[in-house]
């Protein structure tokens, strides 16, 4: 039973403790005698239990009296019930998934916890704006480019994705545990938004590629060099991995 091949889907179950008895003496047997797939489920449960410690008190804390109140703005609104829901998608892990592709160029390190946290609470939060979804338009993408780039002291560039059907709304920047982060925002012609996240860290030692999902938001994120970048959307994973693709086929080049 410890030869047969334990695929990550089972592996996940049982870092979240929904398999059966019966088949966790299975995994657990698996695991002895591959310490690879041990690392790796070392490597879930520590993610998991950082998250959770992190965000699972905000789903018990009651709603503000001013966020039931008729009279609050909507974007407030929605930056809250954001929160909450990024409370949910980093508290639940089931999804998670390894992606061994286009950039396996060293052996993956600790997961980064905080630069998936980051990236898909900037996206849950402005990419239901309508107004204020960014700071500088796309139109305007010399100045944006040159402008985070500077701030963020790197050379940054934004993808162009027209050929995959999403166009450039525009970019922001954004505060990140004392550094600084960008983001890009693209949508495509039903109202799509995908967001590109990249924040500044000089600590990178690794560059790995993995993708994860929680419900209808999935994200492959890796980290290159002095960057870390998160491409989020609510899109299948086949259509975000090609996405990705592009991006880091666009950022190799420089």
């Amino acid at each position: 039973m410890t030869n047969e091949l334990m695929n990550d889907a089972e592996l996940h179950a049982y870092v979240d403790g929904q398999l059966d008895k019966s088949r966790v003496r299975v995994v657990e047997a698996y695991l002895a005698v591959h310490p690879e797939a041990a690392e790796r489920v070392a490597e879930y449960q520590q993610l998991n239990t950082a998250l959770r410690k992190l965000y699972e008190p905000v789903l018990t804390q009651p709603l503000p009296a001013r966020f039931r109140g008729g009279g609050m703005k909507k974007t407030t609104r929605l930056a809250w019930a954001a929160s909450v829901a990024l409370s949910v998608f980093v508290g639940s892990l089931a999804g998670w998934q390894m992606h061994g592709g286009m950039l396996a160029k060293s052996p993956a390190g600790p997961a980064p916890v905080a630069l998936v946290q980051q990236a898909a609470f900037a996206h849950a939060v402005y990419t239901p704006e309508v107004r204020h979804a960014v700071e500088v338009s796309g139109a305007d993408e010399a100045h944006l480019v040159t402008w985070l780039s500077k701030r963020m002291n790197g050379k940054l560039r934004a993808p162009h994705l027209q050929k995959a059907g999403f166009e450039l709304v525009g970019g922001r920047l954004l505060p990140a545990d004392g550094r600084m982060a960008a983001q890009f925002m693209y949508q495509n012609a039903s109202g799509v938004r995908l967001t590109l996240y990249v924040r500044r860290d000089a600590t990178n030692e690794t560059t790995a590629f993995r993708y994860v999902q929680q419900d209808k938001l999935s994200m492959f994120y890796w980290i290159d060099g002095s960057f870390g970048y998160a491409l989020s959307g609510e899109i299948e994973k086949d259509t975000l991995s090609q996405l990705a693709t592009l991006v880091h086929e666009q950022l190799e080049r420089g």
